[in-house]
C-alpha cells in the first residue's frame, strides 16, 4: 500500500478555541532527593503515554555533574490528577535520570534481570567524579547533589473535569514542550484514559480500515485514531456537533471513557461492516484530491453507517458525489464549520442513499 499523508489536519488542529482555564499553577524548588523518594513511591508518575525514556548513560551523567557544580536546569511541569498524583508532562528523561542516580542502576532490567550499574561517565568538569555511582562519592558531594534543586511547576484543575473536560487537554497542549512534543491524539490519550482507547485501537486493527487508511500498519501519530474518534463522535450524534473540531474530539473521548454506552456499541458493529462496504465497493475512497481527505471520509462513512438498512453504497454513487461542485467545496474550504458538517453529510446521504 502506499504511503500517504492526510489532508484536512493540519487545519483542524488550529482551529481557535475559546476555553477558559479554571487552574492553579504552582512552582516549588524540590531537592533532588525528594524528587526521587516521589518517583520512587508513585507520588510522581510518567503516565503511561509518554515516549519512553531515551537518555543514554553519557547525556544522564552530565545533568548529575550540572547539580553537582551548581549549574542551572531547566524546570520541569506536573499535572496533578484526580488521585494527587503529579504526572510529569514535561521534564521524563530528568527526572526519571535523578531516580536512576540515586537508585544506583541505569535504566530497566534487561531480559535476564539484570541492570547496568549508574556510573557517571563523559564529565567534562568534575573529572573525579568520573566512573563512581552515587554511593562512591564522598559524602560532601552527596550532599550537594540529594541537596541540589530543581524547580517544579504544578498545575492542578480547579473546576471539576466533568464541566470542561476540554481545558485538561488544552493544558496538557500548552505544557508539552519536550524535544517530541506529542500531537493532537496523543495528548487525548493521555488526558482521557479509559476504555474508549482499548476499543479505538482495536478498531484500528480491522484489515478493511488499514486499507482505507492506505497504511499496514498503525499511524506512529496516532492521526489514524483520530479519524475513527471522530466518526464516533458525530455517529447518530452530528446535532451536537460544534467547533472547533478538536475540543468536540476532546469532550466526546472525555464523556465516553467506558465506551459502554448502547450507541457505542452500535458504533462498533457499524463501523466494521461499513469499511467492508466501502472496500468492497470503492476503489481508493475517499481521496478526490489524491490523498486521504477526512471530511470526505467523515461524510461517506457516516452515510454508510447510519443507512447500511437501505440501499447498499455503489461505486457509481459515490462517482456522482465527488462529481458534485458543492460537495467538493464542503470537503476542502472550512472543513470543521458546523454548517458544512452538516451539509456535507446530508448531500452524502442523499446522494448515495436516497437516489432512485
Amino acid at each position: 500500500m502506499t504511503q500517504i499523508d492526510i489532508e484536512e489536519f493540519a487545519s483542524a488542529e488550529t482551529e481557535t478555541s475559546t476555553v477558559e482555564f479554571n487552574i492553579v499553577v504552582t512552582a516549588s524548588d524540590w531537592t533532588l532527593e525528594l524528587l526521587a523518594s516521589k518517583f520512587v513511591s508513585g507520588d510522581i508518575i510518567i503516565p503511561d503515554y509518554q515516549r519512553k525514556f531515551v537518555w543514554d548513560i553519557r547525556r544522564a551523567s552530565t545533568l548529575i555533574e550540572s547539580f553537582a557544580i551548581g549549574l542551572p536546569v531547566p524546570q520541569v511541569f506536573f499535572y496533578e490528577n484526580s488521585d494527587g498524583q503529579l504526572e510529569v508532562i514535561d521534564g521524563q528523561q530528568r527526572i526519571t535520570s535523578i531516580a536512576y542516580f540515586f537508585e544506583g542502576y541505569f535504566g530497566e532490567p534487561d531480559a535476564k534481570g539484570n541492570r547496568k550499574v549508574f556510573r557517571l561517565r563523559g564529565l567534562e568538569q568534575r573529572k573525579d567524579l568520573e566512573g563512581k555511582s552515587f554511593e562512591e562519592l564522598d559524602d560532601r558531594t552527596k550532599r550537594k547533589i540529594k541537596n541540589a534543586s530543581l524547580r517544579g511547576v504544578t498545575v492542578k484543575q480547579l473546576s471539576p473535569e466533568e464541566e470542561q473536560p476540554e481545558s485538561v487537554y488544552h493544558i496538557f497542549e500548552r505544557l508539552n514542550t519536550g524535544g517530541q512534543p506529542l500531537n493532537a491524539q496523543e495528548i487525548r490519550n493521555a488526558v482521557y484514559r479509559g476504555k474508549i482507547l482499548n476499543c479505538l485501537e482495536d478498531l484500528n486493527a480491522n484489515k478493511d480500515w488499514r486499507s482505507i487508511y492506505g497504511k499496514p500498519m498503525p499511524d506512529p501519530k496516532q492521526r489514524d485514531i483520530e479519524l475513527i474518534l471522530r466518526l464516533f463522535a458525530l455517529f447518530e450524534n452530528i446535532d451536537n456537533y460544534s467547533p472547533p473540531m478538536k475540543d468536540f474530539l476532546s469532550r466526546e473521548m472525555a464523556e465516553n471513557r467506558e465506551f459502554s454506552s448502547e450507541r457505542a456499541a452500535r458504533f462498533v458493529n457499524a463501523f466494521h461492516e461499513a469499511c467492508s462496504i466501502v472496500v468492497n465497493e470503492i476503489e481508493k475512497p475517499f481521496r478526490p484530491r489524491g490523498l486521504l481527505n477526512a471530511a470526505t471520509m467523515e461524510a461517506v462513512m457516516l452515510a454508510v453507517m447510519e443507512n447500511q438498512s437501505d440501499k447498499g453504497l455503489s461505486a457509481q454513487g459515490y462517482k456522482n458525489l465527488l462529481e458534485m461542485d458543492e460537495f467538493l467545496e464542503l470537503v476542502t474550504s472550512n472543513t470543521t464549520n458546523i454548517e458544512n458538517v452538516n451539509a456535507r453529510k446530508a448531500i452524502a446521504v442523499k446522494v448515495l442513499f436516497e437516489h432512485e
